[in-house]
This record gives structure tokens, C-alpha cells and sequence, in this order.
């Protein structure tokens, strides 16, 4: 056998190789972790455009890809190690996280099967990753900014009420300070009191915590951000209509389910852009050369029909801030 026939052999063997290993892949079915802290009905929104935009892409549940769903059901974030190392045993391809709970949950389950982060409040304050461009490991997605949003909310408050002296800030019973480090200085710099009201999240005690608000004369309400909050919004919209208590929102379905005013990231956005992390790592690209993004789309809403209902009344001039004002 002569050199050239030889090399045509050779390139030959590759190519037959190559096309059979993407068949092969063609006809894989990927299986995917989802792993939220929340329940699943509070999340079927978000997780509904997720799975949206990953068909568009061309990921169609059952047919080329399965989803494992795990949801803590707002029992406690001591659950999610149990519910990750599920997922782990059970092989899946990726894993896609809901808010930082779980997303510390599932690292420490694995550090080799990609974890893809949807609304992330500080990935690098929690040790998710190294850095922002360059997370390393197995953890990339996508950072809500909350701790830097949670400011924004307190001063639109300020601006929303007159004489606003007392703020109750709702946060989940045993989470993390992280999302305080910026408010508490940023409360005094505006001259209010922060009234921290550690919360379960069951009726019982939403309704505590609303009462609890009451007693300490506070003037408005915002909750931290967290997954568990959202998937209780509709509860929350109604004590705060009940309590007559003007509340801002880190997510416009606050809004669209009665809430007053929302001021934040387009976690919609975030979901679908999550997608197409997805979409990049199940074709091969590894999570540490996707850098963390952080939201760039923020929405401000107010609803005139929720100010009506507790006796607010906004100025012209503030409304005229609002992207969108519903009447």
C-alpha cells in the first residue's frame, strides 16, 4: 500500500468515525436536573418560557431531552442537598438551579456535572464561581444583581410615600444576610428604618410577618429576593392589600397577580437566556468558558388600580418614571 492510499484509508476511518459518534449523539437523549427551592406551581411561569425557549432551539421534552424536577416546596433550603444528590445519582447531563440555595446545593453535590445558574443573587460573594468572566469549575449562568437591587427598591419606596419613616423588610427564617450588606447602609443613608421580619413561608406565617409589620408601625414593605417569596406571591399581594401597606417587587408576577409597584430584572429574560447555556453545553462547550452574565433588562411597573385599593396616591411626577403604568 502506497503513502497516498494509506492517508486516504486513514482519512477515510476518521470521517466514518466521526459520523457515527454524531449519530450517536443525534440520537441521545439528554437528561436534565432542575432543582428549585420553591414550589413547582409558584415557578411554572418561569420554568414554562425556559422550556420554551430551549425548543426553539430544538430541545423538545421527551423527544430529544428529559427533565428531572425537584422542588423543595418552600420546606426549607435543608432539603436541597438531598434533592442535588439525587440528581447526581440519577446521571443527569446538567444541572439547571433556581435562585442561590440551590445552586450551592448542587455544587456540593458534584463539581464535574455542568451546573447552570437562571437568577443567581451574588455568584462571587457566595463562592459559586472565582469570577464573573472567568468561573472556573463546573458553575456558570446568569446574576439578578439583587443585592445592588434591593438598594434601588428601598429608594423608590422613599420616593413612592410621603414621610416614609420604617420599612419592613420580609426574609426568609434562616437565610442569608448576603443581600443586606448593601440595604442596612442604604437605609441609613436614606434616614429609614429597616425592620428586618424573619418569615415562614406557610399562610400562618406570611400572615405574622404581615402582623408583625403592622405592630412595628412600618410605613411599606419589600421582601428579599428569594425563589420561596415568588412562589407565595399571591398570598403576599393579598396581606399587603389587607394591611394596606405599600410594597415594591423584585418580579413583575407580583404585579401581574395585584402587587403595587415591581422595580428589577426581567427574570422572563433570564430563563430564556439560561436556555441557551443550555443549548451551548449539551452541544459541547464547557461551563467554565461561558462567563456569568448579569442582567442588563430591568422593568419599572406600577399598578394605579393597586394604589387605589390602600389609599396611595402617586404623583405625576413619579409615575413618569415607570416603563409601564396599568391603570
Amino acid at each position: 500500500m502506497n503513502r497516498r492510499t494509506a492517508i486516504r484509508r486513514l482519512a477515510t476511518f476518521f470521517l466514518t468515525t466521526a459520523s457515527l459518534a454524531e449519530a450517536q449523539q443525534a440520537g441521545k437523549i439528554f437528561r436534565i436536573g432542575y432543582l428549585d427551592n420553591s414550589t413547582a406551581a409558584g415557578s411554572a411561569v418561569l420554568v414554562k418560557a425556559f422550556l420554551q425557549e430551549l425548543s426553539k432551539l430544538g430541545w423538545i421534552e421527551g423527544k430529544n431531552i428529559t427533565i428531572e424536577y425537584r422542588f423543595a416546596e418552600n420546606k426549607g433550603s435543608e432539603h436541597l442537598p438531598e434533592l442535588a444528590a439525587e440528581l447526581v445519582r440519577l446521571k443527569v447531563d446538567l444541572i439547571v438551579v433556581a435562585g442561590e440555595p440551590s445552586a450551592l446545593a448542587a455544587k456540593k453535590a458534584t463539581t464535574t456535572i455542568p451546573i447552570v445558574m437562571t437568577i443567581a443573587a451574588d455568584p462571587v460573594g457566595s463562592g459559586l464561581v472565582a469570577s464573573l468572566a472567568q468561573p472556573g469549575g463546573n458553575v456558570t449562568g446568569f446574576s439578578s444583581l439583587a443585592t445592588d437591587l434591593n438598594t434601588k427598591r428601598l429608594e423608590i419606596l422613599k420616593d413612592a410615600v410621603s414621610k416614609l419613616a420604617r420599612v419592613g423588610l420580609l426574609r426568609p427564617s434562616g437565610g442569608s444576610d448576603r443581600q443586606l450588606k448593601n440595604l442596612r447602609p442604604a437605609a441609613l443613608a436614606l434616614k429609614l428604618k429597616l425592620e428586618e421580619i424573619e418569615t415562614q413561608l406557610d399562610a400562618k406565617g406570611l400572615e405574622s410577618a404581615f402582623k408583625t409589620a403592622k405592630q412595628k408601625q412600618v410605613g411599606a414593605i419589600m421582601t428579599t429576593q428569594a425563589t420561596t417569596f415568588f412562589a407565595e406571591r399571591k398570598r403576599i399581594v393579598e396581606l399587603a392589600v389587607k394591611y394596606r401597606l405599600p410594597a415594591i417587587y423584585y418580579q413583575k408576577e407580583f404585579v401581574d397577580e395585584g402587587g403595587l409597584m415591581f422595580y428589577g430584572a426581567d427574570y422572563d429574560d433570564l430563563y430564556r437566556k439560561s436556555a441557551h447555556y443550555v443549548d451551548r453545553i449539551l452541544k459541547g462547550t464547557k461551563p467554565a468558558d461561558l462567563p456569568v452574565q448579569q442582567t442588563t433588562k430591568f422593568e419599572f411597573i406600577i399598578s394605579l388600580k393597586a394604589a387605589k385599593k390602600i389609599g396611595l396616591t402617586l404623583s405625576p411626577a413619579f409615575l413618569s418614571r415607570a416603563n409601564q403604568v396599568i391603570k
